[in-house]
């Protein structure tokens, strides 16, 4: 393994570190999906169900946004979906908090049976000011697993730097901390000449 992509898997480490991300709602999970579309066209025989058009999919406190989203379902209904977009935007509230966590891709892959979100093409991912860039994001909302790649073939295009992973980590408060104290707001001291009060 040479140093640039150990690189990768240490920024994506020291992310996870400082900015845990639980990412699913477990909640989510139970809630229905809503969808909304320009259009849809539906396979009921093989439980595929393809939405176009300023697509909106709404499950609990999961918000996906896409170009197409294309569902797919087993017995037990809402099982995977696909989202292509320019780019997609997705959502959701972290499990036992009040911050949420989102992200954007060209395209997006989710698998509820293995708790797994594949962010492909610029991926971006945002938790309150902290972020993480990449080609592709890979991660488990179960174990809070994540991977970040760059893209190779950027590597090997002549006269294109090679394509970077990029993490921004904010330093997270102490405990108990005072924020800054508000300087106090100056005044106009009169006059300078102790001569001139009299």
């Amino acid at each position: 393994m040479n140093l640039f992509n150990k690189s990768i898997i240490i920024g994506a480490c020291l992310f996870s570190l400082s900015a845990p991300f639980a990412l699913a709602e477990q909640a989510d999970r139970t809630k229905p999906v809503n969808l909304e579309a320009d259009s849809v066209t539906v396979d009921d025989l093989h439980k595929v169900s393809i939405y176009v058009g300023n697509v909106i999919l709404l499950q609990g406190t999961m918000t996906l946004k896409a170009d197409r989203i294309e569902v797919h379902q087993d017995g037990e209904g809402f099982n995977k979906a696909t989202a292509f977009g320019n780019p997609v935007y997705f959502r959701q509230k972290q499990d036992n908090s009040d911050e949420y966590i989102e992200g954007y891709a060209s395209r997006l892959d989710m698998d509820t049976k293995q708790n797994t979100v594949l962010l492909t093409g610029n991926a971006r991912l945002k938790k309150g000011a902290d972020e993480l860039r990449g080609n592709t994001m890979s991660y488990n909302t179960a174990t809070e697993y994540f991977e970040v790649k760059n893209d190779p073939n950027v590597a090997k295009s002549p006269g294109v730097s090679p394509s970077r992973v990029h993490a921004v980590i904010r330093p997270k408060p102490k405990a108990g901390a005072q924020p800054p104290a508000t300087p106090l707001p100056l005044q106009p001291a009169g006059s300078l000449n102790p001569d001139a009060s009299k």
